[in-house]
């Protein structure tokens, strides 16, 4: 496969799937002279935002409302946006024709000079990429985020101070789903940091097996010079790093347990102990506080030493590394404090789309919790949750597809509600609340049953809480 843009020149892409990947490639591949045709299965009104970001890029082809066999197999390569399952059967045909199929991360991979940090796991990709950026900035070093946090790693190449030579980023943070690593085949970070794993994405993968093999080929190409952050903690995590392609390279463990602190700091990694986090990445053992901190939850702490180990690996300071872990504030639509209304708490966690991440935010609440919950039906197992919901849920509030499955599994554990509408389902949740209660959007599923992102989802609950009186 081509490493050099100049390369691009004349050649025949498919892209398939226009949404802010599929728009950013056809730019990038647009401007190195490449033929470029575009294919969805969506109508062109369906596409009209899209189709607007890519007026005056008068050479692409596109062919929307379905994809033609045809076309397919008359290119030198097709490129997969991180949406698109790989299994339709019009991508088999091609590849039996000969045709090279890939996906976008796998391809704009190879032409990314400087190294890149991949960050996978179920939950947490995202708040270690912030923190680690703001550790590395507050230290005066030059880093690029994108990925699966609705910046496709192709705008990276498309920044303009980064291309003309201005200016280069020392590391790129690229948070890594599944989906970006079905097409894997050269990838090869420099750091690679593994938060979590657990049940996912079973709507696109026909088993948990196949979904864990996904996540796997992050690994593929480590060598000595890779440095892997894992959470020790995560059974499933340290399942994996006994896989010797794992072992090629040096790895630093995180983990809130004391009792783990001689054997990691032993070999690398961080441990937090009380109100500190020790950490060591060299000859020294380092200790920073986080009595403060402003990130709520168990789990907080451990997206703070997966951040920490990577940014001090990086060149960040001390003391910027210390400045971050007491000022990080929370991201939009991941235990977003929305307002208190009457006595009653708002929190927003849209982003919260699967049993784990639920566990983790009802983690962060003693008890008199009102959950919203629900959405597209992405046939996980929802029974992980009657113990907390047993413990900490007063009423649930259940909504969208997906809600006769959480009926199903958790109804019978505490007060339990199944609305038509989202904005039914959040007043109702603060009609049932009283004062010192907490009312928690945190779905336990995706939004795509009712919301284009969980972004939307997230901004109209926000919209609703803050017209209560």
């Amino acid at each position: 496969m081509w490493k050099e843009v100049s390369e691009l020149k004349d050649k025949k892409i498919l892209i398939v799937g226009l949404g802010k990947t599929g728009v950013a490639l056809a730019k990038f591949l647009t401007k190195h002279e490449a033929q470029v045709t575009v294919t969805d299965h969506k109508s062109k009104p369906e596409l009209s935002s899209q189709l607007d970001q890519l007026e005056g890029y008068n050479n692409i082809k596109f062919e929307l409302g379905s994809h033609s066999p045809k076309t397919f197999i008359a290119q030198d390569l097709v490129i997969l946006s991180p949406g698109v399952a790989p299994h339709l059967k019009i991508f088999e045909y091609a590849r039996q024709q000969g045709v090279k199929i890939t996906g976008e991360f796998e391809f704009i991979s190879a032409f990314i000079k400087e190294p890149i940090v991949a960050i996978t796991g179920t939950n947490g990709k995202t708040t270690i990429a912030r923190i680690a950026e703001s550790m590395l900035k507050e230290s005066g070093i030059e880093v690029w985020v994108g990925g699966s946090n609705e910046n496709p790693m192709t705008n990276y190449l498309l920044e303009e101070k980064y291309q003309s030579g201005e200016l280069k980023a020392k590391v790129v943070i690229a948070e890594v789903s599944g989906f970006m690593l079905e097409h894997c085949v050269n990838f090869n970070p420099a750091n690679i940091i593994f938060s979590n794993l657990a049940e996912n994405h079973l709507d696109r993968y026909r088993s948990m097996e196949e979904y864990v093999n996904a996540k796997r080929k992050v690994f593929k190409n480590t060598n000595q010079a890779t440095t892997s952050i894992l959470n020790a903690d995560d059974n499933a995590v340290v399942e994996l790093a006994r896989d010797p392609s794992v072992q090629r390279g040096k790895i630093f463990y995180f983990s809130r347990k004391p009792a783990l602190e001689p054997q990691i700091m032993n070999i690398g990694g961080a441990v937090n102990i009380g109100d500190e986090i020790r950490v060591r990445t060299g000859p020294e053992i380092e200790s920073f506080n986080i009595r403060g901190m402003k990130l709520k939850g168990k789990h907080s702490v451990e997206n703070m030493m997966a951040a920490l180990l990577l940014a001090r690996e990086y060149g960040a300071t001390k003391e910027a590394v210390q400045k971050v872990i007491l000022t990080f504030a929370t991201l939009k639509h991941r235990m977003e404090y929305v307002r208190k209304v009457g006595g009653v708490l708002f929190y927003n966690d849209s982003k919260a789309t699967n049993v784990h991440a639920v566990l983790r935010s009802l983690d962060c609440f003693d008890e008199n919790v009102i959950l919203i919950a629900g959405g597209k039906d992405t046939n996980l197992n929802y029974e992980p949750l009657r113990n907390i919901v047993r413990r900490k849920v007063k009423t649930l509030i259940l909504v969208g597809e997906a809600k006769e499955r959480i009926n199903r599994d958790l109804g019978d554990y505490c007060e339990t509600y199944l609305i038509g509408t989202f904005e039914e389902a959040v007043l109702i949740a603060y009609q049932k609340s009283r004062i010192s209660d907490t009312v928690l959007l945190s779905p336990a599923c995706s939004s795509f049953d009712m919301f284009d992102s969980y972004e939307e989802r997230g901004d109209y609950f926000k919209e609703i809480v803050q017209k209560f009186k």
